[in-house]
């Protein structure tokens, strides 16, 4: 069974760069078809996607959040990232990483268990 594991700092400073990672299991990032997403839900907030990674590396964003939004992926490890620069106040909620099957706009199948970002001075 895939399991995705999301992990970073809780806490982050207005104008830094928030840096994820997402350990996958049971599974390859680099199997066919398979695409990885980052959501994120702030505080009484719906969840909010982000951008993904596909198998072969090409990836995806949100308009809303491309500027100041990187995925990237190590397959040695395993692991997706996400970097977002530039973070305030609004970037606080909890991240989680997700797989999806056939697209980028696919339903998600397994999450993490998300993680808690504060942006906060």
């Amino acid at each position: 069974q895939v399991q995705l594991q999301e992990s970073g700092p809780g806490l982050v400073k207005p104008s830094q760069t928030l840096s994820l990672t997402c350990t996958v299991s049971g599974g390859s990032i680099t199997g066919n078809f398979y695409y990885w997403s980052w959501i994120r839900q702030p505080p009484g907030k719906g969840l909010e996607w982000m951008g993904a990674i596909a198998y072969s590396g090409s990836t995806y964003y949100s308009p809303s959040l491309k500027s100041h939004t990187s995925i990237s992926r190590d397959t040695s490890k395993n692991q997706l990232s996400l970097q977002l620069s530039s973070v305030t106040p609004e970037d606080t909620a909890v991240y989680y990483c997700a797989s999806q099957y056939g697209g980028a706009d696919g339903a998600f199948g397994y999450w993490g268990q998300g993680t808690q970002v504060t942006v906060s001075s």
